[in-house]
């Protein structure tokens, strides 16, 4: 039998240890993993690129729910370990569970440090640690204006840029002199306030924050000097500390973080601890660079593979802020016994420094041009000796930058992506002897520019470089992207050898088209899955393992890990039986919230997993699929029926289309509306496909988006009949269905292939005919899930709550 690992956190520094366990030996454990949010594991360093609108919350996912099934782990989410029992080696956790281990990995981080100050528990007070944080942001964004950071660390000024962009007056308040002050000299810190000042943060330094105002919302924050600021929000970002309660309960041998060995080993032989709640040395690192050292070498140990030990780590900070650069790296104080060498050109707002101690750099402090950063780390990270380098030969410059690096001269030891160690030879192995031709094939492979992702660029030239020196891009031309790291294969042409030889499985299509990884990846998986369903509907088995969460259980998850139930009420018209069931389900279950959806329909929120197949039995009406890449609802006003502008039964229509259309899986979403005359009540302008009523018949638009990406529709055709709705309606989802990628909605797939396009296919009647009957196939083989899992008694064991111990 497999050994029992548990991994207690499931955050970075952990989960990265298992995946190169994984890598080392994925036979050798039965691992768990428990994590106390209720998501699969993120990248904490991207929500400051969330929170400035550069990225989504799904954009900064790691790994999926799929990739935890697929490797086997059991995750438990949006529960806390509370005690281990070594005695019994066993952990408890707060959901009364008993989990068993041989080997267990602590990893529960760190937590922000909230000032003990008076207020400090009052509403709009919050840290910027996780996603939650970052949410609660956005939304106080939307409600209030004044925005206070106190902390003017990297934390607080990439907050501060994120409220900054959502429109936010925003201060930061610092109680030293200068920013940045654990990894900037002064001249640098100067240079990044004015910078940052000119894009409309306003700072506050020098000042001790001495109390919250306010009564049950923070209204302000008071200063030992006795000023005060105004604030409808209050951000602390002063620091971190080590999550190591557990751990003390537990007996473990506890400094300031947990004492390991330089295996990362604790106190107790079968109990190791990674990331920041670890103390190496007496050192507790806070960067992900350090964290991923730690996770290579415990899971060699656990391997039994031989490995040097662990022995510190040199950090770097690499800060970019609207087109402003820093890096910091190693020693960046002058004095004692080290020497600088400096360049400052105030006139381009660039200044660059280097401490050398002997003849060696130990740190770097670079402004506006960070171009040397990696060359810098490189020399510190190896102790290289510099003694035949001339001073200014140390520093590359825009210069040298712009005209491109001579990536054949460069040592293969040389460091490219230092959040995760990898070296360009390891990229360069990845290209030549693996068979990756885009970053992102690299980036599966190797993990390089996986963290922050400021090493891409040097990524893609190492690429371009390889490339062209094994012959297959002679003028360096733009690498076609792959639909994964998987495969050099596009979206289209997987489709098209999919159909021509006829494949009817993913595993087949892995196979005879060569994917570089056999079990594939949370993106083609899912595509794959999608990809086969709509060319082969009748015989197509669909493999539930391959999709997403939501579609594996017909219900959308919740940031608590309860689930959501949406019944289909067609049109947005419900009646009091309807009502009745709802409300009665609602109070039986105890719903914690009943809510109107913006599509016009009624959300049940907060539906434990063993409760949905009772709650979809009681209800007995068909699923609305808002969890799906499917067919939504399609919202309606009530046109002619009820209102005196309207012009036609939008009502009727409406109905009609979500009937005709239901239960149909497309590459992305796909929200509909019909509005019963141009006035445009329901917000036909910005649906996939959006029908505006008019004198004398109808208009149709497509390739709407009312999301983060806002997108007016455009108009496809106007017709006379509600027949000739549903006909070109059909013929537009078929194509879409047949020609997007998976995951392209409607509004990037007419970008990228042009509303002409399109228009000029479907104004055939031959085709359009052909395009219905193919949807048509699609749609006689479906199912309702919510009933056929009601039916089922195999289906329904999935909804079981699962024990252990």
């Amino acid at each position: 039998m497999r050994k029992k690992l548990v991994l207690i956190g499931n955050g970075m520094a952990g989960v990265r240890t298992v995946e190169e366990l994984l890598k080392a030996d994925p036979s050798l454990y039965e691992i768990t993993i428990i994590g106390k949010e209720p998501y699969p594991n993120y990248n904490r360093i991207q929500l400051s690129s969330v929170l400035q609108g550069n990225k989504k919350i799904d954009d900064i996912f790691l790994n999926t729910y799929e990739w935890y099934s697929r490797n086997g782990i059991t995750l438990h989410t949006g529960e806390e370990a509370t005690l281990i029992d070594r005695q019994r080696k066993r952990v408890l956790t707060d959901k009364g569970r008993e989990i068993p281990y041989d080997k267990l990995i602590v990893a529960t981080g760190s937590l922000p440090f909230m000032l003990p100050l008076p207020g400090a528990d009052k509403e709009g007070v919050i840290a910027f640690r996780d996603i939650k944080d970052c949410e609660t942001m956005m939304e106080t964004a939307r409600h209030y204006r004044k925005a206070v950071v106190i902390g003017g660390g990297l934390l607080g000024l990439e907050a501060a840029r994120g409220l900054l962009n959502l429109k936010m007056d925003v201060t930061v308040v610092h109680i030293f002199h200068h920013l940045m002050e654990r990894q900037l000299d002064e001249t640098a810190a100067i240079m990044l306030q004015a910078e940052l000042e000119k894009q409309g943060m306003r700072f506050l330094l020098s000042k001790q924050t001495t109390k919250i105002m306010g009564r049950k919302r923070v209204k302000g924050v008071m200063f030992a000097d006795g000023s005060t600021e105004k604030a409808d929000l209050v951000v602390m970002a002063v620091g971190i500390r080590p999550n190591v309660e557990m751990a003390k309960r537990s007996g473990l041998e506890v400094n300031r973080g947990i004492v390991v060995n330089d295996y990362m080993q604790t106190s107790d032989p079968d109990i190791y601890a990674v990331g920041e709640c670890a103390e190496h040395r007496e050192i507790v690192y806070g960067l992900v660079a350090p964290l991923y050292e730690q996770g290579q070498v415990l899971a060699k140990h656990l391997a039994g593979v031989p490995t040097d030990p662990y022995t510190g780590s040199v950090t770097f900070t690499s800060l970019k802020v609207s087109g402003v650069d820093v890096y910091s790296a190693g020693e960046f104080r002058d004095g004692g016994n080290t020497r600088a060498i400096r360049i400052h050109d105030e006139a381009q707002g660039i200044y660059k420094k280097i401490l050398v101690r002997g003849n060696r750099v130990v740190g770097a402090v670079l402004f506006g041009d960070t171009s040397d950063g990696q060359k810098l780390f490189s020399l510190i990270h190896k102790r290289a000796d510099i003694s035949a380098f001339g001073k200014l030969s140390l520093f590359g410059g825009a210069d040298e930058a712009a005209a491109g690096t001579d990536w054949a001269s460069v040592p293969d030891d040389e460091m490219i992506c230092g959040c995760n160690g990898v070296s360009k030879g390891v990229i360069v192995d990845a290209i030549r002897n693996r068979g990756c031709t885009t970053v992102e094939q690299i980036k599966g492979c190797t993990n390089a520019s996986r963290s922050c992702g400021r090493c891409k660029g040097q990524v893609a030239e190492i690429l371009q470089h390889m490339l062209s020196e094994l012959g297959e891009s002679a003028a360096a031309a733009p690498v076609k992207a792959g639909m994964c790291g998987c495969t050099t294969l596009s979206h289209d042409e997987v489709r098209r050898e999919i159909r021509a030889k006829g494949l009817r499985s993913t595993r087949e299509v892995m196979h005879v088209l060569g994917w570089s990884n056999p079990e594939g990846c949370s993106k083609c998986r899912p595509a794959l899955n999608y990809y086969l369903g709509m060319l082969f509907p009748e015989d197509y088995e669909d493999e539930s393992d391959s999709r997403f969460i939501n579609e594996r259980v017909h219900a959308n998850i919740q940031n608590d890990g309860t689930f959501s139930v949406v019944p289909r009420m067609y049109g947005g018209v419900t009646s009091p039986e309807q009502l009745r069931k709802i409300a009665d389900v609602a109070e039986k279950y105890n719903v914690r919230m009943v809510k109107v959806t913006g599509g016009q329909r009624i959300d049940l929120l907060g539906v434990k997993k063993e409760d949905l197949p009772k709650i979809w039995g009681e209800l007995d009406m068909p699923s609305g699929y808002a969890y799906g890449k499917a067919i939504r609802t399609v919202k309606t006003c009530v046109g002619s029926t009820f209102c005196r502008f309207g012009t036609q039964d939008s009502i009727q229509m409406g109905i009609d289309m979500e009937r005709k259309f239901e239960r149909l899986y497309t590459p992305h979403k796909v929200k509909m509306a019909v509005s019963g005359c141009p006035r445009n009540c329901a917000e036909s302008g910005i649906k996939d496909i959006g029908v505006v009523a008019i004198e004398g018949g109808w208009e149709i638009y497509v390739g709407g988006n009312g999301g983060v990406e806002l997108r007016a529709a455009e108009l496809l055709v106007t017709v006379k009949s509600p027949e000739e709705v549903l006909e070109w309606s059909g013929a537009f989802l078929q194509y879409y269905r047949e020609n997007a990628q998976y995951l392209e909605r409607t509004s990037h797939w007419i970008e990228r292939v042009g509303l002409k396009h399109v228009q000029d296919v479907l104004a055939d009647p031959e085709t359009r005919r052909e395009l219905n009957e193919r949807l048509d196939v699609a749609l006689s083989v479906t199912k309702d899930p919510w009933k056929e899992r009601v039916e089922n008694p195999e289906l329904r064991k999935q909804f079981e709550p699962i024990t252990i111990g």
